[in-house]
């Protein structure tokens, strides 16, 4: 089958297109038939050698057509969507023709969307939905600030959070996306900055926040929230150095709260991902009550092209790569 490996770690050139064999049928996991893929910043730091892991074949997510399954988890043919579980870190993932993948990172994401937007759909939701909706418990008439997000997650996050009757005020580093964030549904937009809360109008008022901007930016999140209010790290789009010198007696507020989620718990016990409801969220797209076109769609042999746009920040949105 065709692949895309990463063949050292570095640039673009490190991604190489070959040919290896395909994945053989084994009990508890699923082969898949690769039909489109998300593209991931996770991916770009793997293919950089900035994570402590990276398979020979990348790629973190996918959906597709189930080609075998030894166990009858999910029947042949079914569509299906995979994320996580090891997959681009510890065993190959979606960059190619098929993947194997264990079945408890499958769901069942049966639309007659087209491949392309559903390719938008399962890390990128499911991990906005989970924070959201189980780490911040969002409810309707809250108010939410989503820092970072014109990124892919925090487009998702919005729309996601605005469709549930939340006030949303979100965050970006440029004046030129703020038209882009209110379209999707912010009230308001805010310039993101280090010291936010010591700026923004709800500062001690606030709900919950969603900081995707990372470690930079979580302590000036936890001290725009209300007592009892939630701040959720889930991104690092401002850099992978860590928190110095974090004194919780000095620099947390009382009654606040720290909550933290990672993708990679996906399909763990305590994470099924049957606890997502990716297949409504599906429905909602296909009824239109839910926005999720991808904003750049590439062919399998643009991988290249793809990863210098999101290198670049030329994305303004998720992007996924179709397979042929």
């Amino acid at each position: 089958m065709r692949a895309i490996i990463l063949e050292k770690f570095g640039g673009l050139d490190s991604l190489v297109y070959a040919d290896i064999p395909k994945p053989l049928p084994k009990e508890g996991e699923v082969v898949i038939r690769v039909k489109g893929f998300g593209v991931n910043h996770a991916e770009m730091h793997m293919r950089r050698g900035e994570w402590a892991e990276a398979a020979e074949v990348s790629g973190i997510e996918c959906v597709g057509v189930v080609e075998s399954c030894p166990g009858r988890e999910f029947p042949v043919g079914a569509k299906v969507a995979a994320l996580m579980g090891g997959l681009g870190r510890t065993i190959n993932g979606s960059y190619a023709e098929y993947t194997r993948v264990r079945a408890g990172n499958v769901a069942l994401i049966e639309s007659d969307l087209p491949w392309s937007q559903l390719a938008a759909l399962p890390e990128t939701y499911a991990t906005a939905w989970t924070c959201l909706f189980r780490n911040l418990k969002l409810t309707t008439g809250q108010t939410l600030v989503i820092r970072g997000a014109t990124s892919s997650f925090g487009q998702a996050a919005l729309k996601m959070a605005v469709a549930a009757g939340a006030r949303v005020i979100a965050t970006t580093r440029s004046r030129e996306r703020f038209r882009l964030l209110e379209g999707l549904g912010a009230e308001r937009v805010e310039l993101e900055r280090r010291d936010l809360a010591k700026h923004i109008a709800e500062a001690k008022q606030l709900d919950a926040v969603l900081d995707l901007v990372g470690n930079s930016t979580i302590l000036d999140s936890l001290d725009m929230l209300r007592r009892g209010g939630t701040a959720c790290l889930a991104g690092w789009l401002g850099g992978l150095a860590p928190i110095a010198d974090f004194n919780p007696l000095l620099q947390m507020a009382s009654g606040v709260y720290l909550s933290f989620f990672g993708s990679f718990v996906f399909g763990t016990p305590g994470f099924p991902l049957s606890d997502v409801p990716l297949a409504d969220i599906a429905r909602q797209v296909a009824d239109g009550r839910l926005e999720a076109t991808p904003a750049r769609v590439f062919s399998f042999h643009e991988i290249h092209e793809a990863h210098r746009v999101m290198e670049a920040g030329e994305a303004n949105g998720k992007m996924v790569v179709v397979v042929e």
